[in-house]
């Protein structure tokens, strides 16, 4: 039986995210290197950088989710967060100094903080029950192809046409601003009646206790978790040329994008639950090889399997999150799941 059609929002959501990480990506594998070998810091100094932008996007992700619930409305939190981000990424091409790529990492975390938890309920919204895990994991994966296409057109930019990475970083502004194009024009936003919440609604009040624990849970997996960041570094101390790290970096998305779709239908067909302990057990097994391995063959292997376990959680996490609370408190909570996941990454970067 052929499975209806997802609702525009889905598919123009998916879009955006699209566009927004070929912005992204084709900076971020970048930093690292450019960080060390241009600005001349060290591996520390990166830790702080994403340390500070992640903890401020996660704060903001609680505020921006259940205030989204407050007014009922999502779009309007959504475009403000993409385009700050938009706007933003692009500066690091004017950084001299460790401090200036903060101030744009900041500024971008602060646009993500701004758009992820409505942009997650807005697409919770759009689809029924039994299709969350295939429109999550359709997000994730044009969200993924984004990342490969990013970071194939910085290669192609620095080892093709020879361009620094200063200009690879003002050129990212370009996809960044079809984004936002994209959202004012193809998303809409369906509406829902305001929800004004309780007192104390941003200390969880209400929300159900078995989404409590799966915070929970989420929360001690994720405090074992580390930035990609330090793995690029770890692929390039292993043998990996610091040239085609932008090339390892879109092949681990190309496994992403091609299985996020498939798991996420999965998720709904086999149980969400079930394929997230799966997607665990290969993250364990990656950071294990990890520490062991050399050698800039296994760095790539490794990159493949690890995008295996995100492509089994991202979306199936996420839809976990709108199976456990009702329409009125869903940005909220997944306000309270980006906080949690954020927080907890924090102490390993």
């Amino acid at each position: 039986m052929t499975r209806p059609r997802l609702h525009r929002n889905v598919v123009a959501l998916g879009l955006v995210s699209l566009l927004t990480d070929f912005s992204s990506d084709m900076i971020y594998p970048l930093l690292p290197v450019f960080l060390t070998a241009t600005l001349g810091v060290g591996p520390a100094v990166l830790g702080i950088i994403e340390g500070v932008a992640e903890a401020t996007a996660s704060l903001l992700k609680l505020f921006s989710g259940a205030w989204s619930d407050r007014v009922g409305k999502k779009k309007p939190l959504v475009f403000a967060g993409y385009l700050l981000s938009s706007v933003a990424r692009p500066l690091v091409g004017f950084a001299t100094a460790w401090g200036h790529v903060l101030a744009v990492r900041f500024s971008d975390r602060i646009g993500k903080g701004i758009r992820s938890s409505p942009r997650d309920a807005l697409i919770a919204a759009s689809v029924s029950p039994e299709d969350r895990g295939r429109a999550f994991g359709l997000q994730r994966a044009m969200d993924h192809t984004g990342a490969v296409l990013g970071p194939i057109a910085a290669f192609l930019l620095l080892a093709g046409a020879g361009l620094s990475y200063r200009s690879v970083f003002f050129l990212a502004a370009i996809p960044g601003a079809a984004a936002v194009a994209a959202l004012l024009f193809l998303v809409h936003d369906p509406g829902a009646k305001p929800s004004p919440p309780e007192g104390g609604f941003l200390l969880g009040k209400g929300l159900p206790p078995v989404f409590r624990h799966y915070l929970l849970i989420v929360s001690l997996f994720t405090l074992g978790n580390a930035s990609d960041a330090f793995l690029i570094l770890r692929a390039v101390d292993s043998g990996v040329p610091a040239a085609w790290v932008p090339l390892l970096w879109g092949a681990f998305h190309v496994v992403k994008s091609s299985f996020s779709t498939h798991l996420g239908i999965l998720s709904d067909r086999w149980g969400r639950k079930q394929l997230i302990v799966v997607g665990w057990i290969l993250y364990a097994a990656c950071y294990a090889a990890w520490g062991i391995v050399e050698g800039a063959a296994w760095m790539v292997g490794l990159f493949l399997v690890y995008g295996l376990y995100s492509a089994a959680t991202e979306g199936a996490e996420r839809a976990f999150v709108a199976d456990f609370v009702p329409p009125g408190m869903r940005g909220t909570a997944f306000g309270w799941f980006h906080l949690t996941v954020g927080l907890s990454a924090l102490p390993a970067s």
